[in-house]
């Protein structure tokens, strides 16, 4: 469908963590589309370079979404430059890996600042324009906020914690027209994925994983499934599809894995993997790039 007749066209869409990976990929995407795009990030030099490289008039900000006033500032000079968002898509997170008992007291926090509290500042930070746009919020999750993972507690906690966020904002909102999403989302082909693979305790957790869980998605095809979702202004999104039927069963899938875990996980000798993701060792480094 042509740009021009699309219902993104002039719109202004956020997408927070969209230096590369999901978040890149859906600003092309929402781009390619007719959308302003805000691309928000701690990767400066990506961001402007992503910026640069799409078809409208979109721009980027260097800023960290654990910082409420921080983010408060964006959002004005979002508002300023290209308008009112129509849609935010909370998509900035970071992972870690490993034992809990042996894992970094800060580390593991950061994971659920970023993750989790975040979340909460994007939304509050664009929460007044999408209330005058009566516009659409989507929530990045994942298969892990629907059956935890051992070794992967701080990710597993986050991603449970902005599902119930997400729950709680859609009901709220829903009377003031304001559409709230919840996107799903299963092993993706981006770096934080291959960073996980450089360690052997999140080696060892996907290769135990049932073949349809431990399958990757390529970032394009995620992305695409993710701004249809924007689209239709959808309660849900799951990327792959399968995931859906996952909820039926979630009851069980504590059991399940402990019992998985038991015969499959009892190696002891591995370590954390410290942050994954581009943007939380940014943070974590106070560079950039």
């Amino acid at each position: 469908m042509a740009a021009d007749k699309h219902v993104l066209r002039g719109r202004t869409a956020v997408v927070t963590g969209a230096a590369r990976g999901v978040g890149e990929a859906v600003a092309r995407r929402l781009a390619e589309r007719g959308a302003r795009v805000a691309l928000l990030g701690l990767e400066e030099a990506a961001l402007a370079e992503v910026a640069a490289g799409l078809p409208t008039a979109s721009h980027h900000w260097h800023v960290d979404v654990t910082d409420d006033a921080a983010m408060a500032e964006a959002a004005e000079a979002v508002r300023s430059r290209l308008g009112r968002a129509s849609v935010v898509v909370a998509n900035a997170g970071v992972a870690e890996g490993g034992p809990f008992a042996h894992s970094d007291a800060e580390t593991w926090r950061r994971v659920v600042e970023v993750n989790l509290v975040g979340s909460s500042i994007t939304a509050r930070a664009f929460l007044p324009d999408l209330l005058v746009t009566r516009g659409y919020y989507l929530q990045i999750a994942s298969l892990a906020s629907i059956g935890a993972a051992p070794m992967m507690s701080a990710y597993c906690a986050s991603k449970a914690g902005v599902e119930s966020f997400a729950h709680s904002l859609r009901a709220e909102l829903a009377p003031r027209g304001v559409g709230v999403g919840t996107a799903y989302l299963g092993w993706t082909d981006t770096d934080l994925i291959r960073d996980a693979d450089q360690h052997a305790v999140l080696r060892e957790l996907r290769a135990h994983m049932p073949p349809p869980a431990r399958k990757i998605y390529p970032v394009r095809q995620v992305a695409e499934v993710l701004v249809s979702a924007v689209e239709r202004r959808a309660p849900t999104v799951y990327v792959p599809g399968w995931l859906r039927s996952v909820q039926a069963v979630r009851a069980l899938l504590p059991g399940l894995v402990t019992r998985l875990s038991r015969q499959e996980l009892m190696r002891s000798d591995f370590s954390a993997t410290g942050l994954l993701g581009a943007g939380g060792q940014a943070a974590a480094t106070g560079q950039d790039g």
